[in-house]
C-alpha cells in the first residue's frame, strides 16, 4: 500500500498518493529547468495555480486522494515542457502540443486595457468584437435610454469578477491554459512593463504629475465639499418641509375626523359605523398616525442633520422606543385590516312573507311613502344616515329598497320581504337582518310600502338592504304610484313599467304583464327618450334614424353593399326591412 502525502498547491490542500507526489514533483522540476530566469517565480505561481484547478475539477469529496491517474491527466492537459519552446527574441509560441481542456471563454474585467473598470475591454474579449463597440453601445443606452447605460455599466461592474491572476486573463480570452501560454503570457507582461521603464522620461513625467495632481487637488479641494455641503443643505430643506408637513397633516387629520375621545364631531357616528372592531375608532387612528408618522419623524431627523452641523441625537432609548412602537401599530393595523375584511364576508337574509286581502275584481293600486320624521320628500336618497326617532333613540336609516314584481301561480297576490345585511360570520349576518325594522301596510285595495328601512346605530353599518317581492297571478289588475319608479327593480321580460305616467293600467297575463291603456307608440322601448335613442343611432350608424309606433326606420344614400347601395332600413313587428337603389 502507497503512503498519503499532504499537499498544499496554491493555496488548497490536497491528499496526494506518494508515488503519484513524486511525479507531480519531477514535473515542476522539469519545467523550472526548462524556464530562463526572467519570471520564473510568476509563471510558476500561475502553473501551480492552474494545476490545482484542475486537480479540484476531478475530486468528488475532501477525502478523495489524487493517483497517478489524475497526474497523467494535469499533464496531458498542461503539456510536458520539452514540447514547446518560447526564444527570447520571438514572443511567438514554436512547435508546441498540448491537450484542450475544452474550456469556454470566461467573463472578467480587463483593468489593464480598460479605461475606467475594464468592464468594456472585457465585454469585447468574450463575445469577440472592438471594446469600442461596447463602449459606444454604453454610451447610447445613457441618452437613449435615460440612464440606463450608467446603470447596467455599474452592475457588471460589480457582479465581473477581475481578471488578476494570468490563468484568468488567457481564460477571458478563451485561450488554452497550459504551461506555454501562461509562459508567454508572462513574458509578454514584463516585456511591456520592462519597454514602458525604458521609454518613460521620469523627470518630465514627474514634473507634470505634480503639476497636474497639485491643479486637481487644488480646484476639486475647493469645490467640492462647496458642492456637496449646497446639496446636503438642499436635500435636508426638502426633506424636512416633507416630514414636517405629512406629521402636521396627521396631527391635524386626528382632531379633523372627531377621533380624539374627549370631543364629540357630527361626523363620529358615521366613522364609528364602518368599524367593524370592536377597538375605538380614535385608537385605530392614532395607531395610523403612529405608522405612518413615525418614519417621517427619523426623515424629519435625518433632514435636520443636514441642515444643522452637530446636531443632537435623541438617544438610542428614543430610537428603540419608537421602533418598538413603530413594529406594534404596524401588527395591529395589519390584524384591523383582516378583521374589517371579514367583518362583512358573510351574507344573512330573513324572509317575511304575508297574504295580500283584496276583491280579485278590484284594481290593486301600489305606492311607496316616506317619513317626513326622517325625510322631507319621496325623492330623497340615503345610502345610511344616522337619524332619531320620537324617543330619542339613535338609528341608522337608509334608502336602500328594492322593488320587485313577480308573478305565481297562486290564487291570492302575497308580499315576500327579505331583510338582507352581511356579517363576519352566516349567524351573526342573520342576527343582524333580524334587527332590521321595515313596514307596509294594506288600506283597502291600496298597498303602501315605506321607502326607508332603519336599524339601531348599536348594530353598525353592514349594508344592510330590503328587497320586497310582490307576487301577482294571472288576470290581476294594478296600477303603480309615480313613487314606485325610484325602486322598480324588476325583470323587464315580465313587467317593464311605463315612465311616462302614474295613470296607466297593468294586467298580469301568462308570462308578462300588459299595460292596458299604454298609448300605441309606447312600447317596450318606451321608458327610453326617442329623441335620445335616434341621437345615439346617428353616431353609430350614419343617416337619419326615426323611431315611432312603425318600428325604427334608417335612411341613408351613402351606405354602399358591393355595387349596390341601401336606400331604407326598417325594423319592426314583420321583421327587417332593406330597400336598395
Amino acid at each position: 500500500m502507497n503512503k498519503t502525502v499532504n499537499m498544499n498547491l496554491g493555496g488548497f490542500f490536497f491528499h496526494i498518493d506518494e508515488d503519484a507526489y513524486q511525479k507531480l514533483n519531477r514535473y515542476f522540476d522539469a519545467i523550472k529547468r526548462s524556464l530562463s530566469s526572467d519570471g520564473r517565480e510568476e509563471i510558476m505561481n500561475d502553473i501551480e495555480s492552474r494545476i490545482s484547478e484542475l486537480f479540484s475539477e476531478k475530486l468528488n469529496s475532501d477525502k478523495q486522494v489524487l493517483g497517478i491517474k489524475d497526474v497523467d491527466d494535469v499533464i496531458a492537459i498542461m503539456g510536458q515542457p520539452e514540447d514547446y519552446k518560447i526564444e527570447d527574441n520571438d514572443p511567438q509560441v514554436t512547435n508546441y502540443s498540448y491537450a484542450s481542456t475544452g474550456k469556454s471563454k470566461k467573463l472578467y474585467r480587463d483593468t489593464e486595457n480598460g479605461i475606467l473598470g475594464g468592464v468594456s475591454s472585457g465585454l469585447g474579449h468574450y463575445f469577440g468584437v472592438d471594446s469600442v463597440w461596447i463602449r459606444i453601445a454604453l454610451v447610447l443606452l445613457v441618452f437613449a435610454g435615460f440612464g440606463t447605460g450608467i446603470i447596467a455599466y455599474l452592475v457588471l461592474w460589480v457582479v465581473m469578477p477581475e481578471a488578476k491572476t494570468t490563468s484568468e486573463k488567457l481564460e477571458m480570452r478563451g485561450e488554452p491554459i497550459n504551461i506555454s501560454n501562461i509562459e508567454k503570457k508572462v513574458k509578454e507582461e514584463f516585456s511591456n512593463l520592462s519597454d514602458k521603464f525604458k521609454n518613460a522620461d521620469y523627470d518630465k513625467m514627474g514634473n507634470q504629475f505634480r503639476s497636474s495632481a497639485e491643479k486637481i487637488g487644488g480646484t476639486l479641494g475647493d469645490v467640492l465639499p462647496k458642492i456637496f455641503v449646497a446639496f446636503g443643505k438642499v436635500l435636508g430643506a426638502f426633506i424636512v418641509f416633507i416630514a414636517a408637513s405629512t406629521l402636521i397633516s396627521l396631527i391635524i387629520s386626528f382632531f379633523a375626523v372627531g377621533t380624539f375621545p374627549f370631543f364629540d364631531m357630527p361626523w363620529h357616528n358615521y366613522v364609528e359605523a364602518v368599524n367593524y372592531s370592536t377597538m375605538p375608532f380614535w385608537f385605530l387612528m392614532l395607531l395610523s398616525i403612529l405608522a405612518v408618522g413615525i418614519p417621517f419623524f427619523f426623515l424629519l431627523i435625518l433632514g435636520l442633520k443636514l441642515l444643522v452641523t452637530n446636531l443632537r441625537s435623541i438617544g438610542n432609548t428614543a430610537k428603540y422606543t419608537l421602533l418598538a412602537l413603530w413594529i406594534i401599530s404596524v401588527a395591529v393595523l395589519i390584524l384591523f385590516g383582516i378583521k374589517q375584511a371579514t367583518a362583512v364576508a358573510y351574507e344573512g337574509k330573513v324572509s317575511n312573507k304575508q297574504e295580500i286581502l283584496i276583491n280579485p275584481v278590484d284594481t290593486l293600486k301600489i305606492k311607496f311613502q316616506y317619513n317626513d320624521l326622517y325625510s322631507k320628500n319621496i325623492d330623497d336618497r340615503e345610502d345610511f344616515e344616522f337619524v332619531q326617532d320620537a324617543a330619542n333613540r339613535e338609528l341608522i336609516y337608509s334608502n336602500d329598497i328594492e322593488f320587485h314584481i313577480m308573478p305565481t301561480s297562486e290564487k291570492t297576490p302575497y308580499v315576500l320581504v327579505e331583510n338582507i345585511a352581511n356579517g363576519n360570520t352566516q349567524s351573526d349576518a342573520k342576527k343582524r337582518a333580524e334587527k332590521i325594522d321595515y313596514n307596509f301596510k294594506v288600506e283597502g285595495n291600496e298597498i303602501i310600502f315605506d321607502n326607508y328601512l332603519l336599524t339601531e346605530a348599536t348594530n353598525k353599518f353592514r349594508d344592510q338592504e330590503v328587497k320586497i317581492y310582490l307576487y301577482l297571478p294571472k288576470g290581476t289588475v294594478f296600477i303603480t304610484d309615480s313613487s314606485v319608479r325610484e325602486y322598480d327593480d324588476s325583470d323587464n321580460d315580465f313587467f317593464n313599467l311605463h315612465h311616462s305616467s302614474s295613470d296607466y293600467i297593468y294586467k298580469v297575463e301568462s308570462n308578462k304583464v300588459k299595460c292596458l291603456n299604454c298609448p300605441a307608440d309606447e312600447d317596450e322601448y318606451n321608458d327610453i327618450d326617442n329623441q335620445e335613442l335616434e341621437e345615439e343611432l346617428e353616431e353609430i350608424v350614419p343617416g337619419n334614424v326615426t323611431i315611432n309606433k312603425n318600428g325604427i326606420s334608417i335612411t341613408n344614400d351613402t351606405i354602399a353593399s358591393d355595387s349596390k347601395s341601401i336606400k331604407e332600413l326598417k325594423i319592426n313587428k314583420d321583421g327587417i326591412i332593406i330597400k336598395t337603389n
